[in-house]
């Protein structure tokens, strides 16, 4: 192939031109940009795409998140008794492994024991359907986020490589996350963790690794130790409404929101702290809270607030739950 076709696929896979493409013209650029890219053999990424097969219920389940669901209908599918009694079984039973992991990363056990929990229900559910299925359906059929998916099933190539997976045999959810903590391929490659030892980064069968490379993904989007997550507030006015927005992003010190009517029953905050406004909504109400930079780093795992306040909150039933005497120690 000559240089400037290399150029011009790899141009049109990053900017998203391609996605005016067909799915076989889409799958055409993706063997060329493999090779090209990343010198695959042809013959290999085109047998293996071969393999892969078009799943009408991924795509029926992507255009119906859970986040799409109003607060009051949403925390309820997480924050259960159920959910509470396995996830302190599973403190207790790993509490060794989850000491090291605070200790080494700054991210309370309690966090690390919420998102595996909320995740994959400590390991029970993991996902049924094909990665290769999935990352081929979403990225090869999936218009409005065709990109990031053809993104991610490149990753997939890539970590089976490196780790020595039979990419036809791997098994994740929907969007083709994997393991106990559902790490998409580009998390795998990136912040998976051998937590124990043995020389293989296994979450997809290993709670130590995964209890280790959930902490490692906090830790490097900059968890702050010690540190808040969020505060109840309450709202006086009109003015908060102009605080609210769709964006993640912090853009508002909260001295900004006590002027705008905002206030929390803690006193501690700084004025210059970075904060947001949530509202999640209730049946006939809305409850206003007030986000700190660590809760925004929950967001990193899902870009939903939905998802990081029931992992916030749900972390504090484990954190009320669980008896910090049991907690082995390890020595320094």
């Amino acid at each position: 192939m000559h240089l400037f076709r290399a150029v011009l696929l790899l141009s049109l896979f990053l900017t998203g031109n391609a996605v005016h493409a067909t799915p076989s013209e889409l799958q055409q650029q993706f063997v060329d940009l493999m090779v090209e890219k990343h010198q695959f053999n042809r013959d290999v990424i085109e047998s293996t795409l071969a393999k892969a097969n078009k799943n009408p219920r991924i795509l029926e389940s992507i255009a119906k998140p859970w986040e799409a669901k109003p607060w009051h209908k949403y925390y309820p599918i997480f924050l259960t008794e159920k959910r509470l009694a396995k996830g302190l079984e599973f403190w207790n039973t790993h509490q060794q492994t989850l000491a090291r992991a605070e200790r080494e990363s700054g991210v309370p056990a309690e966090i690390i024991v919420a998102i595996i929990g909320v995740e994959t229900f400590y390991g029970t559910y993991i996902g049924k359907y094909s990665v290769l299925d999935a990352l081929v359906t979403l990225g090869f059929h999936y218009p409005p986020r065709s990109k990031f998916f053809r993104s991610e099933l490149e990753q997939l190539f890539l970590l089976a490589k490196e780790e020595n997976f039979e990419i036809t045999e791997l098994k994740g959810s929907y969007a083709g996350a994997m393991g106990w903590g559902q790490f998409i391929s580009s998390s795998y490659r990136h912040y998976a963790v051998d937590f124990d030892g043995d020389g293989v980064r296994d979450l997809l069968n290993n709670p130590d690794d995964a209890i280790g490379s959930v902490a490692n993904y906090f830790k490097k989007h900059r968890w702050q130790a010690n540190s808040d997550i969020a505060f109840k507030a309450q709202v006086s006015g009109t003015q908060h409404s102009k605080l609210l927005s769709k964006s993640l992003k912090y853009s508002h010190k909260w001295s900004q929101m006590q002027a705008a009517g905002v206030s929390v029953a803690e006193t501690n905050l700084n004025k210059d702290e970075s904060v947001k406004l949530f509202a999640f909504e209730q049946p006939n109400s809305k409850e206003y809270w007030v986000g700190l930079p660590n809760f925004y780093v929950i967001t990193r795992y899902n870009h939903s607030p939905l998802y990081a306040m029931a992992v916030f909150q749900f972390s504090q039933q484990l954190k009320e739950g669980f008896n910090p005497a049991t907690i082995a120690r390890i020595d320094d």
